[in-house]
């Protein structure tokens, strides 16, 4: 989590005293993400309440998960990724309307994922989340969002937010590619780093998955293309402009 990009305009969260944890403030957290590492890794980064002020209150790595997770802690924020197994981040919105429409505590999303596609972008929007962050952003910055969000405001990576923007703003619906709806949300990450040109290795780093699961889904994404090699995947990707 190094990009000094991801600040969206953030005054850091040591601007605010203390990476959040002065004046009293605290938030709790849920945090639903389905690589274990990675959520130890956020837990690591901004876990530490007297130092953040923020208070992870529990984890999930499924949909099931989180809805339950959700409705038993009622955190003020919940950070979500946006692919996840049983659904999608979309469908744990859907299955948490009540908690997001509730007056008097409400929970509040806030997107957290590695994939900068403006489809998953606008899906968890549309489905309420009131923010969309990329998982190269910095703990401080994350700490400042996650607490943002809680006060209501909606907060995104800077180039994120033209999607939702230009989503908004246009009164048609974005057409469907029955070819790209064949793949599934982690066929379509790997596809826009195979794209961009990342190797095998680079892409189960930046993912949490094996070299031979990347493969996988690589040779799925071909079958179910009908190309041959990554270069034609790459000018299919490039045609659509998913890279």
């Amino acid at each position: 989590m190094s990009d000094p990009t991801e600040t969206n305009g953030m005054a850091g969260a040591e601007a605010a005293g203390g990476a959040g944890g002065a004046g009293g403030r605290r938030v709790r957290v849920v945090l639903v993400d389905d690589h274990r590492m990675f959520r130890t890794g956020v837990q690591a980064e901004i876990g530490r309440t007297e130092e953040t002020g923020v208070e992870v209150v529990g984890e999930a790595a499924d949909v099931d998960q989180a809805v339950s997770v959700i409705t038993a802690a009622r955190p003020e924020v919940v950070l979500l990724d946006v692919h996840l197994p049983g659904g999608g981040g979309v469908e744990v919105l859907r299955r948490c309307a009540a908690l997001m429409a509730d007056s008097e505590r409400p929970v509040r999303f806030l997107a957290l994922s590695v994939s900068d596609a403006a489809e998953d972008v606008i899906g968890v929007i549309r489905g309420g989340a009131r923010g969309y962050v990329t998982k190269t952003i910095t703990g401080a910055d994350l700490v400042d969002s996650i607490f943002r969000v809680q006060e209501g405001d909606a907060v995104f990576s800077p180039r994120l937010a033209g999607f939702v923007l230009d989503a908004f703003a246009s009164t048609d619906a974005p057409p469907v590619d029955e070819d790209l709806d064949r793949l599934t949300q982690r066929e379509r990450e790997v596809l826009r780093l195979i794209a961009r040109g990342y190797a095998y290795k680079e892409i189960a780093k930046q993912l949490f998955i094996s070299v031979k699961t990347v493969e996988s889904h690589v040779s799925a994404v071909l079958r179910k293309l009908q190309l041959s090699n990554r270069h034609e995947l790459t000018r299919w990707a490039t045609a659509r402009r998913l890279v």
